[in-house]
């Protein structure tokens, strides 16, 4: 009867294999590959991803494309809050003017860009400190034996605790501990999402940890942490990456809630979605295109990370592959 002794070149071996299954995968067709093929197809896919473009493309250009400033009370004189009187549509302003002479569509405009930067910013804060605890609760659960399976309790009794909160009573606690900015903003979203991430990567790294690739890694004598981080992390991130895309939605409706309540950035003449909703409330019998607008944007880009998320989610899951 034979016996593997794992020699010194053991991990160059796993690695040499692996990069031949991911070769002759490739020629077949990576999973990724075949995924983004199936979104092409999709329509669904189609219409998420063009919402998502032109969302990006007026966050980034929109400040070289809007006629004034967003904070400029350039016709503060032709309004009157006292008798409700506010320019309407017209030449020089598309949209209008708000209660401050204003122009309404460079604000609305310009507020694209602060509500992405919100949003994309707390994802990735969610994301990199959620898929740091999950793969350490993930790689101790698979591999770890008796001291992995106390750090894994550990690490997903903290995950449960925040998941035990409501998200926006979270992100409102953390934002009213921390005062009003920008970034205690980002920084409340981004920790709602933290357990989210942290438990999915964990379960895709405990599935793959019985895969056949890593009982031969174990047989060859391929340490655990590289073994780990070099092959299980990698091949479970699928998954993560679609909730990213998912997360993007809840983040944006939820940076926008907090900012109406009064929790976002401190400045208020700096135009964001939801601060523009909260300075409509008080004129909606007059003027309720101000508060349309920018929930229609809130709407319809939450509804772009939505659709293009659960294409995206169908393309990569063998059982709603069509």
């Amino acid at each position: 009867m034979s016996v593997i002794v794992p020699g010194p070149r053991a991990a160059e071996k796993i690695d040499r294999l692996a990069e031949l299954a991911a070769l002759s995968e490739e020629r077949g067709g990576s999973l990724w590959q075949e995924a983004f093929a199936r979104l092409r197809r999709n329509p669904m896919a189609i219409i998420g991803a063009v919402i998502i473009l032109l969302f990006v493309i007026l966050a980034i250009v929109g400040p070289f494309l809007v006629p004034y400033s967003p904070t400029a009370q350039t016709w503060r004189d032709e309004v009157s809050i006292a008798r409700e009187a506010f320019p309407g549509p017209r030449a020089e302003n598309l949209l209008g003017v708000d209660a401050l002479g204003r122009d309404f569509f460079s604000r609305l405009v310009i507020g694209a860009r602060q509500t992405l930067l919100v949003g994309v910013v707390a994802t990735l804060l969610g994301f990199a400190v959620g898929a740091l605890l999950g793969a350490v609760a993930g790689g101790a659960a698979g591999l770890g034996g008796r001291r992995g399976a106390w750090i894994d309790n550990i690490l997903m009794r903290f995950t449960d605790v925040l998941l035990a909160l409501p998200s926006l009573l979270l992100a409102l606690s953390i934002a009213a501990v921390l005062g009003r900015s920008l970034t205690t903003l980002m920084i409340a979203v981004g920790v709602v999402q933290i357990p989210v991430f942290a438990r999915l990567l964990r379960g895709s790294m405990i599935a793959q940890a019985h895969s056949d690739y890593v009982l031969a890694g174990t047989a060859l004598g391929v340490r655990k942490p590289k073994l780990v981080l070099g092959h299980i992390v990698p091949n479970s991130l699928g998954p993560v990456i679609v909730q990213a895309t998912l997360t993007l939605a809840t983040a944006i409706i939820e940076a926008a809630a907090l900012s109406f309540l009064g929790l976002g950035n401190p400045d208020p003449s700096t135009p964001e979605w939801g601060v523009m909703l909260a300075d409509a409330q008080q004129f909606l019998g007059v003027r309720p295109d101000w508060a349309f607008y920018p929930a229609a944007g809130i709407i319809i880009t939450a509804l772009g990370f939505t659709l293009f998320g659960e294409a995206l989610r169908e393309a990569l899951d063998p059982k709603l592959r069509k």
